[in-house]
């Protein structure tokens, strides 16, 4: 299950690269710009997602300076101070907990401050947002320092609402199965360590994990873990909460809030998520099928191959599909969703920023 494959990325599906002659009206600044969030972020701005320019800011001084490539030109990398901040429109946070803190004490006005790392939930203008699930004509507050949804939230809100407003949920129950790349290179760099060593009969490495991951599964990490997994479970509920209260329709109840299980998985790249849903009467497979085609959502159907993490991976929305009535409870259906956590993430962001054209 543990394997280099899952990691690989493809190229967007629906993206479209902009014409050469259309105008990029902003350079929007890009803190933490060689995170693997910062390169998805990187690469939809590459190929047309927001047509604006990035300045490249990384965390380690050391690489100030250097020379990178940014959308096939040469790009200067800057470093973190608050002159490469000033006079950006957009300031998108995308490096460690650290050098989004540092950011957010460096920048003197919060509009337009994107925060994908959730350092900055306890900040007093944090914002939780996610443009995938919010209503039309949605607007945060002016002063509000955006601090875009956990992916895994962000795809149970573009599910479960869906179901629930055409065919009452009475309750449901998710397992997610966390990829490695959402502790950032640290821990695709465990995974792949450890799975190097216990193939080569060597010791592994467990200081992120604290426990063999490699070929395993688990429900918690080790005591001397850095972080611990039940905190992760924890956001996922406060987002999600957070996200379904918002996507409601008006005077309409939101869906009930699902009871949570987080897995950490031995995979790399991607979240996969098993959805148990009861509804107060179950329509049955194909209705719900219907119910959740959307732009964003690919359904695979009962005669396609159900989605898989390696199959999504530089996709982008999420893929649902392996919907099947629940043989012990006639009114509940089981359904696989599958996301790449990246690129929701980075979508997510990019949506709010274009908000600042």
């Amino acid at each position: 299950m543990c394997c280099a494959a899952v990691w690989e990325r493809r190229p967007p599906r629906r993206s479209v690269k902009l014409a050469s002659a259309q105008p990029r009206s902003q350079t929007w600044a890009l803190v933490g710009s060689d995170s693997l969030l910062g390169r998805e972020l990187r690469d939809l701005i590459a190929v047309g997602h927001v047509p604006v320019d990035l300045k490249l800011i990384s965390e380690d001084p050391e690489k100030a300076g250097a020379l990178t490539e940014q959308g096939g030109e040469p790009a200067l990398v800057w470093s973190l101070d608050e002159a490469t901040l000033r006079d950006a429109p957009v300031v998108l946070l995308a490096g460690s907990a650290e050098s989004t803190l540092r950011a957010l004490d460096l920048r003197v006005e919060t509009p337009g401050t994107i925060d994908l790392t959730h350092a900055a939930e306890d900040h007093p203008r944090s914002f939780i947002r996610a443009p995938f699930v919010e209503p039309a004509g949605f607007r945060a507050p002016e002063d509000a320092v955006h601090s875009i949804a956990q992916p895994a939230a962000i795809a149970i809100a573009m599910v479960l609402p869906r179901l629930h407003a055409q065919f009452p949920v009475r309750r449901s129950a998710i397992h997610i199965f966390e990829p490695a790349s959402e502790r950032g290179t640290p821990g695709v760099e465990e995974l792949q360590q450890q799975t190097v060593g216990l193939l080569s009969f060597k010791s592994m490495p467990k200081k992120l994990f604290d426990a063999q991951l490699a070929f395993n599964m688990l429900a918690q990490y080790g005591d001397d873990a850095p972080a611990t997994l039940e905190s992760a479970e924890l956001r996922i509920e406060r987002h999600l909460a957070t996200l379904l209260s918002r996507c409601a329709a008006p005077h309409a109840a939101p869906a009930p809030m699902p009871s949570l299980r987080l897995i950490q998985a031995p995979v790399f790249h991607g979240y996969s998520l098993s959805l148990w849903v009861e509804f107060e009467e179950n329509p049955g497979v194909e209705a719900l099928e219907a119910a959740l085609a959307d732009e964003r959502i690919d359904v695979r159907r009962s005669d396609l191959e159900p989605p898989s993490a390696v199959g999504v991976a530089g996709q982008d929305g999420v893929a649902v599909g392996a919907l099947a009535m629940d043989r012990n409870d006639p009114q509940a259906c089981w359904c696989w969703l599958v996301a790449d956590n990246l690129r929701l993430v980075a979508e997510n962001a990019l949506a709010v920023g274009s908000e600042f054209l």
